[in-house]
């Protein structure tokens, strides 16, 4: 079920293992269009923007455990193309101790200053208490969030994308149907979404780890695996914490261009919320085609072959790009057309401000192709301390439109927020990729005169 990716065709190895991630993915994303169809059609629009409202500060606490998780299986992925199993499954241990001390730490603190985050957004006083609840509940499910995002990232460390995506697909047809039973069936509101999405998480983990410790040999720990040490511990906090730092830091700069944009009231709210579903909708491709060229240059540095790694950068480029330029299309044409599937067509308002960020967005939705492959790259290339500086630009990028424009241009200059940060990021993002594949392609030009 594991597959080496140091030997192939590098546009057929990325294509098979980005397939499963891009499906799940989707999978992911459609439920979180019908999550919020069906909160936007059952309970309104001032619920659809009470469960939008905290959208950038969940990515900035999710985000974290996700970018944490990939950073833990980066040594994984690289031991795996070396053959060195014995280490990998060391990694694998101490990534596991690390992600409960993790677990204990994010959700006590997430959940005790829930409040003050939201007053920190500047939730309307309409919306506050069910954004309360709602965050609430998904702060009290980040342990089951990073179970799964541990398990998933070693799985496709070692080239299985296949299993995550089953058990992906299974949470998210999970949480369609217990969105409906706890919104519909037992009224519970904005709180019911919550409920929903960390329990078919929980459930979705729980059977990962089932599965992994039955079927995958390779993974299963031994006695000799189980001794946790300060060196072992440091090399995947040097690569776990930057990582997920990437993601805070980005969000960071979201969260303030969020409130921002919740000062301007709620029909912009649930403009904007909608408009981010279609948008985190269409990103899905970047997203698969990043990681399967990350896992692909992380094996084939292990295994000390340089021009792989430079053919599977320019080959997940050329991919992330077309698809870039088609969903620009998509965005500019249609935004307005996909946003009818979380608002009415009589309230004209919100569908205007939906339809309007997500046509500024297509224009320049092709540099994500770039953005997010560079940086999932020098991140599994070991080099995940400057991948955070794209996250910086992305960031500095994003408060500065909210603060400097916002107050006079309003929802036109959130609109533009997202792009200004991403091409400023691709400026920086791009020759340090070129320069971090080059430096490691040395390296592995001399492996054999090591050895």
């Amino acid at each position: 079920m594991t597959k080496d990716m140091t030997r192939g065709s590098a546009l057929s190895l990325i294509l098979r293992f980005a397939l499963p991630l891009l499906i799940g993915n989707l999978l992911q994303q459609t439920y979180n269009l019908i999550d919020a169809a069906i909160v936007g059609r059952y309970l309104g629009t001032q619920a659809l923007a009470a469960v939008g409202a905290s959208s950038s500060v969940q990515f900035l606490v999710l985000g974290f455990c996700i970018g944490l998780c990939n950073g833990f299986a980066v040594p994984v992925a690289r031991d795996f193309g070396a053959g060195a199993y014995d280490r990998m499954r060391s990694c694998i241990f101490h990534g596991a101790i690390l992600t409960v001390g993790f677990a204990v730490v994010i959700t006590t603190v997430c959940a005790l200053f829930c409040p003050q985050i939201l007053h920190l957004l500047s939730t309307p006083e309409d919306i506050f208490g069910n954004a309360y609840s709602y965050l609430l509940i998904i702060f009290l499910g980040i342990p089951f969030s990073l179970l799964y995002n541990l398990l998933s990232s070693i799985l496709r460390a070692v080239g299985d994308s296949r299993t995550p995506f089953i058990f992906l697909a299974l949470s998210a047809i999970l949480n369609i149907f217990l969105d409906l039973f706890c919104i519909i069936v037992l009224k519970w509101g904005c709180a019911g979404a919550a409920i929903a999405t960390i329990t078919a998480q929980a459930i979705s983990g729980i059977c990962c780890l089932v599965l992994i410790t039955r079927k995958f040999e390779t993974l299963k720990l031994r006695k000799s695996d189980c001794r946790f040490t300060g060196a072992g511990a440091a090399e995947l906090l040097i690569m776990g914490v930057p990582m997920g730092l990437q993601f805070s830091i980005t969000a960071i700069g979201s969260m303030v261009m969020q409130s921002a944009n919740n000062g301007l009231g709620s029909v912009y709210v649930s403009g904007f919320t909608s408009g981010m579903r279609i948008k985190q909708f269409t990103m899905c491709p970047f997203d698969a085609i990043a990681t399967a060229v990350s896992v692909f240059c992380s094996q084939n540095m292990g295994a000390g072959h340089s021009k792989r790694i430079y053919t599977g950068l320019k080959t997940g480029i050329a991919l992330g790009v077309s698809y870039g330029l088609f969903a620009g299309l998509v965005l500019i044409f249609g935004g307005r057309t996909l946003s009818l599937l979380f608002v009415s067509s009589d309230a004209v308002d919100v569908l205007d401000a939906s339809a309007k960020y997500l046509r500024y967005l297509g224009f320049f939705f092709w540099s994500l192709g770039i953005l997010n492959i560079c940086r999932m790259t020098t991140q599994g290339l070991g080099f995940s301390g400057r991948a955070v500086f794209s996250g910086v630009t992305e960031m500095v990028a994003r408060i500065f439109v909210s603060f400097v424009f916002v107050g006079s241009f309003g929802y036109t200059a959130i609109c533009f927020a997202d792009q200004t940060a991403w091409i400023l990021a691709c400026l920086y993002i791009l020759p340090t990729c070129l320069y971090c594949v080059k430096k490691v392609a040395r390296r592995c030009d001399q492996m054999p005169a090591q050895l």
